[in-house]
């Protein structure tokens, strides 16, 4: 009768849940280009939108919401006339800021041309 051996570590390694946690937010289309706009400054919604190529409104609120409910992002409203919403990054959303830029950085370098703005 064979001996079992013990698992390997490598074939029971799972995927780590940070990762599993940043991908579940970044990973969304058009989260990281927001991120990005907002980086340099609050923006008022409708700026966000001409800022980003290809993104609905109503995309751009669902994910807006998102990000608001991942504490990355904060919705203020600019009293009127007119009425305008802003947001602008959180002190979590703005501590992405170095890793977006390695991210940037690592993308001009290894992922293929892409479309540009």
């Amino acid at each position: 009768m064979a001996l079992e051996q013990a698992p390997d570590p490598e074939q029971c390694k799972g995927v780590d849940t940070g990762i599993t946690r940043v991908f579940q937010v970044l990973g969304k289309r058009w989260n990281g280009p927001i991120l990005s706009v907002l980086m340099d400054q609050p923006a008022h919604f409708a700026n966000l939108r001409r800022a980003i190529p290809g993104l609905s409104e109503r995309m751009l609120s669902d994910r807006l919401v998102e990000l608001a409910a991942a504490g990355l992002v904060l919705r203020e409203v600019d009293e009127g006339p007119p009425l305008r919403v802003s947001y602008r990054l959180t002190a979590a959303g703005a501590a992405l800021g170095p890793s977006l830029k390695e991210l940037r950085q690592w993308a001009t370098v290894h992922l293929p041309d892409g479309p540009s703005c």
